[in-house]
């Protein structure tokens, strides 16, 4: 199953996209659900309940696509280093707080948070702060959904509380990042996180296993497996779940694979008129132009 949240005719819409991803089939939700995107249909699927009707459908290239959740309940988590290669690039950055006190490579998940507002659409423009950060970086991540919510959940029963995934660009301003000793400020300001091109569901994407990759106006930088991760799926659910109650359509982004910008000497960091492409197999691509 892939849910889009899109505009037809200047309404928020949701739909389900067909296999091909040639098309979408609105679904007739309440216009209050409608303004929140995938998340009041993630609620009804886990409470047993049945999905609204189908109406037309129309080719994916007559809408516009929003992000899947476009307002989610609460901040993004995301994962700090949770690639082997990424941590070691990172820590060698010179922009790493957080390499001061773990080390090279974290020996348990580090975790921090986007704010809300800092979500968009899989094609809309990223805006670069001009006098606040000349330092903004890219950063492919699986974002896992929250089905089944819950506290407390193990590792052997974390993929049953997993609904599906999506891609978000983990947009960074390094200075902020390292400047400030802590992450939120650097990952939160306004579009630093686009997202989409919408939900699949678990049985349709293998995220422990899929490759992703980042191209930045046609030019390969990132291109890794989930396989790689260093804490994967269930230990960043267990770890997270521990103290914190999960709910259906929370969003955890699960790290980025090395070749980020801040990675090359000199750094290539983001400049007004480019564009960057990420891809997740089994999901699809987001597309966003840096303003």
């Amino acid at each position: 199953m892939r849910i889009a949240t899109f505009l037809h005719q200047g309404q928020p819409q949701v739909g389900l996209v067909n296999a091909e991803q040639t098309q979408v089939t609105l679904l007739d939700a309440p216009a209050h659900e409608r303004a929140l995107g995938a998340l009041p249909l993630i609620e009804r699927l886990v409470a047993g309940q049945t999905l609204p009707p189908k109406g037309t459908t129309l080719p994916l290239s007559a809408v516009q696509l929003l992000a899947p959740i476009p307002q989610p309940r609460r901040n993004i988590f995301c994962v700090g280093k949770n690639y082997h290669a990424h941590a070691k690039e990172f820590a060698n950055s010179g922009f790493d707080s957080s390499a001061k006190v773990g080390g090279d490579i974290p020996s348990v998940p580090i975790y921090f948070t986007k704010v809300p507002e800092s979500v968009v659409g899989p094609t809309d423009t990223v805006h670069i702060p001009v006098g606040v950060s000349d330092a903004i970086d890219y950063e492919v991540e699986l974002a896992v959904i929250i089905g089944q919510g819950g506290k407390g959940i193990t590792q052997a029963n974390a993929m049953k509380h997993v609904w599906g995934y999506t891609i978000i660009n983990d947009v960074t301003a390094r200075d902020w990042q390292s400047r400030h000793m802590q992450w939120l400020l650097g990952k939160s300001f306004d579009t630093f996180c686009p997202m989409g091109p919408w939900l699949v569901s678990a049985d349709e994407c293998y995220g422990t296993r899929t490759h992703v990759r980042t191209y930045v106006n046609g030019e390969e930088r990132q291109n890794a497996s989930t396989e790689d991760l260093i804490f994967d799926i269930p230990t960043l659910i267990e770890t997270l779940s521990a103290g914190i109650t999960l709910y259906p359509g929370d969003i955890i982004a699960t790290g980025t694979p090395v070749g980020v910008g801040i990675g090359f000497k000199p750094p290539k960091y983001l400049k007004s008129g480019d564009v960057v492409r990420m891809e997740i197999d089994g999901i699809g691509a987001i597309e966003n132009p840096f303003k």
